[in-house]
C-alpha cells in the first residue's frame, strides 16, 4: 500500500505530537539490508511480529522501541513511560540466553518464515520478574488468564535498542483495509474535507473532527451496528471501524470471517461520510481495564478523540476459581480517570436490548418494568442457531452477516470428524474401520481412509518406537 499525504489536520495529533516513523528511507534500504544479511538473527513470536509492526508504523508512538529497563519499570508501577507519557501496557522483546545476542551490535530480527523484517541495535539486555508483571499488569498469577500461562513460555531477559525497519509483515488479505495511522488519518480528513465536519464534544472542547472509534474482535451483530451508530451521532462525528485482526482471545472467531461480517455492514448499512473500516494487526494481551487505556492511546494515534468502552472491556473472562479477572467497569473508569490527560473520552457501551413489539432497539434503562424483550447470546448463536442449521433472525443480524456465519460454521451434520482407530495387530482395526466407512457412505458423508498399511509403507518408512519417533509419527498423520 503506498503512502499518503494530506493538508494540515481536523484531527486531533497523535499522542506525543508526532507519528513514530521507523521505516528505513528507500534510498538506505539496500545497504542495511546487505549488512542485515551479514548479522546474527533472532526470529520473533508471531506477538513479537505485531508489536514490531505497531512499533513501526507509529501506532505506539511516542513508544519507538522494545521497551528498555526504565521504560519497563515505569510502565509497571506507574503506567507511564520514563518520559511521563501515559503508556499501560509493557513492550517487550523477550529472548532465551544466547552467546550471540551481546550489547552494542546489531542483531537481524525475522519472523517465522525467515523474512527479513529489521534490524536492532542493542542497547540494553536486562532480567524481568514473570510474577510482578503478571500481578501488576493483569493483577493475577493464575494461570487460567491466557496471557499470564504464555508468559511461561518467554525467555527471562528482555532486549531494546534501537529499530531500523526494512519491511513489514507481509499480509496478503485485506489489504485494502490494512491503514497504517498516518493512512488512516489521511481517510479521515477527506471524510472532513467532502462535506462531514464534527462539532465539538463537550468532553473534548477543541474544534476538530470528532472521531469514535470501536474496538472489536467478534462478529458485529443489529446491536453493535445500532450502538456504534448512536455513538457517533453523539459525537456529531464518523465512525473509525478498528477491528483486531492480530492476536485475539483463543477460541474467536477467525479474522477473515469477521472482516467479510464488517465489509459487508460498512458497505451496506452505514453512511459512507460517516463510517473508515480499518484493520489493526495488534496482538491483544486481554489485560482488562489497563488495555482499555492502551487502546485510547492507539486509536488516538489513528485519528481518534473517543473510544466505545463497555462492559469487561478487553477481559479473557473468569479465573480458575470462576470469579472475573476484572470488574465489569473497571475498564471505563480507568479510561475516563485518564481521558483528560491523554485527549480521548470514553463513549460508554450502553446495553441495548430489542423490542420485538415495536422492532427496535433501545436502552435497558429506558425500557419500562415488565416490557417484553429479545435477545440472543453468543453460546445460543453458535448452539441453538448455526449447529443446527437454523437461520438466525433478522432482527439480530443482518442477513449478509448470517450467511457469512453460516458459511464458516455449518451444521454438525455437515462438518467433517477424524476417528482414529488404535490397537494390536490383528485386533480387527481395519475391518471395523471399513463396516463404519459403508455405513457413512450409505448415509450421503464422503470418507478418506488412511490405513496403518498405508502409514508404514509411505508416511512413516524408517522410523523406529523411541519417543522422538513416535511424536514425529503422531504428527505426519495429523497433518
Amino acid at each position: 500500500m503506498q503512502p499518503e499525504t494530506h493538508q494540515p489536520t481536523t484531527l486531533i495529533p497523535p499522542y506525543g505530537d508526532r507519528l513514530v516513523d521507523l521505516m528505513v528511507p528507500a534510498e538506505a534500504a539496500e545497504e542495511v539490508t546487505a549488512h542485515a544479511n551479514r548479522l546474527p538473527s533472532l526470529q520473533l513470536s508471531e506477538r513479537s511480529v505485531c508489536d514490531l509492526e505497531l512499533l513501526a508504523t507509529g501506532a505506539f508512538s511516542p513508544l519507538d522501541r522494545f521497551m528498555g529497563q526504565e521504560d519497563h519499570r515505569r510502565v509497571l508501577d506507574e503506567m507511564r513511560l520514563a518520559s511521563g507519557h501515559i503508556f499501560p501496557i509493557p513492550i517487550t522483546l523477550p529472548v532465551e540466553p544466547d552467546e550471540a545476542i551481546r550489547l552494542d551490535q546489531d542483531i537481524a530480527l525475522r519472523n517465522a518464515k525467515n523474512e527479513l523484517l529489521a534490524v536492532m541495535t542493542i542497547e540494553e539486555i536486562y532480567a524481568w520478574d514473570r510474577d510482578e508483571v503478571a500481578q501488576k499488569v493483569f493483577r493475577t498469577q493464575d494461570l487460567r488468564h491466557p496471557l499470564v500461562a504464555e508468559m511461561h513460555r518467554w525467555g527471562p531477559l528482555n532486549l531494546s535498542g534501537r529499530l531500523q525497519v526494512l519491511q513489514l509483515p507481509r499480509h496478503y488479505d485485506f489489504q485494502d483495509l490494512r491503514l497504517t495511522p498516518a493512512q488512516a488519518r489521511c481517510r479521515l480528513e477527506r471524510l472532513a474535507v467532502s462535506g462531514f465536519v464534527g462539532t465539538p464534544h463537550s468532553a473534548i472542547p477543541d474544534p476538530r473532527l470528532n472521531v469514535v472509534a470501536f474496538q472489536t474482535r467478534n462478529p458485529l451483530h443489529r446491536v453493535h451496528e445500532e450502538l456504534t451508530k448512536r455513538a457517533a451521532q453523539e459525537v456529531d462525528g464518523v465512525l473509525l471501524l478498528h477491528p483486531v485482526v492480530g492476536m485475539t482471545k483463543p477460541g474467536d472467531v477467525d479474522h477473515y470471517t469477521r472482516v467479510r461480517t464488517y465489509k459487508a455492514l460498512a458497505q451496506r448499512y452505514y453512511d459512507p461520510d460517516r463510517i473508515l473500516l480499518s484493520l489493526l494487526p495488534l496482538a491483544m494481551r486481554l489485560a482488562g481495564p489497563r488495555e482499555a487505556l492502551w487502546h485510547a492511546l492507539i486509536r488516538r494515534n489513528h485519528g481518534a478523540n473517543h473510544l466505545i468502552v463497555g462492559r469487561d472491556h478487553a477481559s479473557p473472562g473468569k479465573d480458575s476459581t470462576g470469579t472475573p479477572f476484572y470488574g465489569p467497569y473497571d475498564a471505563q473508569q480507568l479510561v475516563q480517570q485518564h481521558g483528560q490527560e491523554l485527549g480521548v473520552a470514553v463513549v460508554p457501551f450502553r446495553e441495548l436490548v430489542y423490542l420485538p413489539e415495536e422492532d427496535r432497539y433501545e436502552e435497558v434503562s429506558r425500557i419500562p418494568a415488565h416490557t417484553r424483550t429479545a435477545s440472543i447470546s453468543g453460546t445460543q448463536v453458535r448452539e441453538q442457531y448455526l449447529n443446527n442449521g437454523k437461520g438466525l433472525p433478522a432482527w439480530f443480524t443482518r442477513p449478509e452477516v448470517a450467511t457469512i456465519l453460516a458459511e464458516t460454521y455449518p451444521p454438525r451434520h455437515r462438518q467433517g470428524v477424524c476417528i482414529w482407530f488404535t490397537g494390536l495387530s490383528g485386533a480387527g482395526k481395519s475391518t471395523t474401520a471399513e463396516v463404519l466407512t459403508t455405513l457413512l457412505l450409505e448415509h450421503g458423508r464422503q470418507v478418506t481412509v488412511l490405513d496403518g498399511d498405508v502409514v508404514r509403507t509411505h508416511l512413516s518408512k524408517g522410523l523406529g518406537f523411541g519417543k522422538e519417533d513416535r511424536d514425529i509419527n503422531i504428527r505426519r498423520i495429523g497433518f
